[in-house]
């Protein structure tokens, strides 16, 4: 493919950026003193530093590619991920569940799974989480690989390792500290770096309301334009699905197991310094979240545009004769940004990346670390050995996420790809979660019989369909069908398996004493305190201002 030409300052700003997030590294080192600083920041952030770092751990490859190239596939609908599909979760972790994560005093969910119910439970999840972990990083690599590919012209295999060795070499050296720290320098970054490729669409097709005429006017008999309207046919939408597989696969299952038990992300709220602080964390973070559409969405639908208009001379990437919708972005900024500017866009893009990647890394190592290693293979493990481990895995889990980036590569859409994933970890996950912190009298042998029945019956399904064992229609009970359509629907059976076999199983098996569940299950834990805080500082009123601005945007693009 022919290289985007880039002039001295596109280097120079690109080249200033990694040094930058290398020295970070390389400074906050001094501070690293133990495993918990390396760990867990410390518990000492602040919940705008702690909800900032917990929305940009979440922007990496998957929110940025993944979901401009999913709105060029789908249309509007792609917004459901951000709306119903995120907010009313993340406002669920901060009400209730954050109570019982950050005052048990946990280093990662793993953790709080063998408080409540036993060890044999919280391998498992551990295990299903890292190697989830490690494919979701991969989608990141490949992603930061397919920037230098398209802007530079390098070499895929070149991308990928230099893109590896950058995020190994900054999280290596001091955790989640480093982590955090440049995912707030990364999220304005891609605010000032991206926001500019929408202004510039809109400025080139005439208006925001040309840009939804004209999509309309090429989908005559489908909508791309609208959220919820088409939802009672899945004919007549993108996304090929209805309104209950939104509310149900992605708005229930999918958007509360990602955000709610997703270590990745509630990692961020463990590091704030006290229990408000930490239920502020992803409430905050949920305003940011609603806006990010009118980047990634809106960028989308004016590829859309352009893509359908011979006169622009714009198309997506083929490789191997399918189209690649993840390179939309990408080649938009090469497309709107002038010289000595498009250093800027691939900066943010590059930042996103490796946002997301450090997140998944710093992610994996405390899982790894604690759930796993410390728990099953080395439980005599001193403190500087186990900060030792957590640096080594870092390393470790960046090799094996290079193989993953070859296999995220093979897929048109990496938001499919991670759909897919989540719908085997995260989906029955959270029904053990819910289970777990509000019925006192769900069990030990419940919880682990059930959760790996969800794992085994959601992967299962997926394998089912992709090699035709059955007809999808079984899955999605509809007629019409898309990939993303599959994900919702096996999401939510993977969910009622795990939900009802943990509740039957429950009902002949022994229970833990109340006495051990106590800051564990609701009824059994205190309240969070409220005393001496003002209503307008409260997570209550920010939560009810969030919930209000939710029901306004889905109206209003109905």
């Amino acid at each position: 493919m022919q290289s985007i030409q880039l002039a001295f300052s596109d280097w120079l700003i690109i080249a200033l950026y990694f040094g930058f997030v290398l020295g970070i590294g390389w400074y906050l080192r001094r501070f690293t003193k133990n495993e918990n600083d390396f760990f867990l920041a410390g518990r000492k952030n602040s919940a705008w530093v702690a909800g900032l770092a917990f929305l940009s751990a979440n922007l990496g490859a998957l929110e940025l590619l993944g979901m401009t190239g999913n709105t060029f596939k789908y249309g509007m609908y792609v917004a459901h991920f951000y709306w119903i599909g995120a907010i009313p979760a993340m406002l669920f972790l901060g009400l209730y569940m954050m109570p019982f994560y950050y005052s048990s005093r946990i280093k990662s969910v793993p953790g709080y799974l063998k408080l409540r119910f036993d060890e044999k439970t919280r391998v498992l999840n551990g295990i299903a989480f890292a190697g989830m972990t490690l494919l979701v990083s991969g989608i990141n690599l490949y992603a930061m690989a397919l920037v230098m590919h398209t802007f530079l012209g390098w070499d895929w295999n070149v991308s990928m390792w230099i893109s590896a060795a950058t995020v190994a070499a900054y999280v290596t050296l001091s955790g989640l500290m480093s982590a955090i720290f440049t995912e707030i320098i990364q999220f304005f970054l891609i605010w000032f770096g991206l926001f500019l490729v929408s202004i510039l669409g809109i400025v080139e097709i005439g208006s925001i309301h040309d840009i939804f005429h004209r999509v309309d006017e090429l989908y005559k008999t489908v909508s791309y334009s609208t959220l919820w309207s088409s939802s009672g046919d899945p004919s007549q939408n993108g996304m090929l699905i209805t309104w209950g597989g939104i509310a149900l696969g992605l708005g229930f299952v999918l958007s509360f197991g990602y955000w709610t038990t997703d270590f990745l992300v509630v990692q961020r709220a463990f590091s704030a310094k006290d229990l408000r602080t930490a239920r502020m964390t992803p409430i905050l973070a949920s305003f940011f979240k609603m806006a990010v559409p009118f980047i990634v969405i809106l960028t989308g639908l004016i590829a859309i545009v352009l893509a359908n208009d011979p006169k622009s001379g714009f198309a997506l990437l083929q490789d191997g004769g399918q189209v690649n919708y993840d390179s939309a972005l990408p080649l938009l900024i090469a497309r709107y940004y002038p010289a000595g500017l498009v250093g800027l866009g691939v900066t943010a893009l590059l930042a996103g990346f490796m946002a997301g990647q450090a997140g998944n890394i710093s992610a994996f190592n405390t899982v790894w670390t604690y759930d796993i290693y410390h728990s099953v293979l080395n439980r005599k493990a001193s403190d500087a050995h186990l900060l030792r481990m957590g640096r080594a895995a870092t390393i470790v889990g960046i090799l094996l996420s290079v193989g993953t980036a070859y296999w995220a590569k093979s897929f048109p859409s990496i938001m499919d790809y991670m759909q897919a994933i989540f719908s085997w970890v995260n989906a029955p996950l959270f029904a053990t979660m819910l289970l777990g912190m509000f019925v006192r009298w769900i069990t030990p042998n419940g919880a682990f019989w059930g959760l790996l029945a969800g794992m085994g019956s959601s992967f299962t399904m997926f394998l089912a369909v992709k090699f035709s064992w059955i007809d999808p229609r079984l899955i999605t009970l509809s007629s019409v069908q898309s990939d993303m359509a599959s994900n919702f629907w096996r999401a939510w059976w993977a969910w009622l398996i795990c939900f009802v076999f943990t509740i039957v199983i429950s009902l002949f098996t022994k229970k833990k004493p109340e006495a051990e569940l106590v800051g564990l299950v609701k009824g059994l834990t205190p309240a969070a305190a409220a005393d001496g805080i003002l209503w307008y500082r409260k997570p209550e009123t920010f939560a009810v201002l969030a919930v209000i601005i939710l029901i306004i945007l889905n109206i209003y693009f109905w």
